[in-house]
């Protein structure tokens, strides 16, 4: 406040002094760290393409040991001995066939559902053609071991990392949608359905087909809690400043 002294009469008056403008407050600054971001993304991928390799691997295993196979590569195996072609390439052409069919029950397939066609087969081959042949229950079981127990951790993997169902996990959640029938029954129809046409062919039932439909539930659920990968936090999100990967890469 000012003072100012009146001419008419000397008397001193009082002049408030104007208010200061206010500060532009200062926006911050958008952050350009994306880093953060990125070991959640490359963690994912790695699982991903990992947990598909290892069950390429479990496979072969179960192959070798010869005592029963789990219930699509029994198919393989069968169709394997009708048209001579090796059995990782007819899991190719059979993942292949079975993601055809998302496209009336609309299915979207993601990385991981595209990826699974291919790596797996390529994996079970490589594995098949390094491993030598098993004589003996005491080889040929705990390669059936091995391979079951494999087989559930790379479940975990791959689905941990969510990029997409299998396209033989996506068929079955595909006739849930359209039938209204429960996952449980769609799965048990189609893979009993598998199994059956795949002896026909020729292709293993044993003891070790028994054994992984009892074992591989528990099994993928205990990896699947192992191996899950938690969210990014949410400033990790925002300081990224676009879209999360999930819309990037549809799972």
């Amino acid at each position: 406040m000012c003072q100012a002294t009146s001419p008419a009469g000397g008397h001193t008056l009082s002049i408030p002094k104007p208010p200061k403008a206010a500060e532009p407050s200062k926006a911050p600054k958008p952050s350009k760290t994306v880093e953060p971001h990125q070991p959640h993304l490359a963690r994912r991928l790695i699982q991903l393409y990992v947990g598909l390799a290892l069950y390429g691997v479990s496979s072969g295993l179960l192959v070798v040991s010869g005592l029963g196979l789990e219930p699509w590569n029994v198919l393989h195996q069968g169709l394997a001995e009708l048209t001579g072609m090796s059995i990782g390439v007819v899991s190719i052409f059979i993942g292949a066939v079975v993601l055809l069919l998302w496209i009336p029950l609309r299915q979207r397939p993601g990385l991981g559902t595209v990826s699974n066609v291919f790596v797996v087969g390529l994996a079970m081959d490589a594995t098949l053609a390094l491993m030598p042949d098993a004589h003996g229950l005491g080889t040929r079981i705990p390669l059936l071991v091995a391979g079951i127990v494999l087989n559930g951790a790379a479940t975990g993997l791959y689905i941990s990392a969510k990029f997409g169902p299998g396209p033989r996990d996506g068929l079955m959640t595909g006739l849930h949608q359209r039938t209204g029938r429960s996952i449980r029954l769609m799965r048990t129809l189609v893979e009993v359905a598998v199994v059956v046409t795949g002896f026909v062919f020729g292709g293993t039932v044993g003891v070790g087909t028994v054994l992984y439909a009892l074992a591989i539930g528990p099994l993928a659920q205990f990896f699947l809690r192992l191996f899950a990968v938690p969210a990014p936090p949410a400033r990790e999100t925002a300081a990224a400043g676009g879209q999360p990967e999930q819309a990037i890469l549809q799972p």
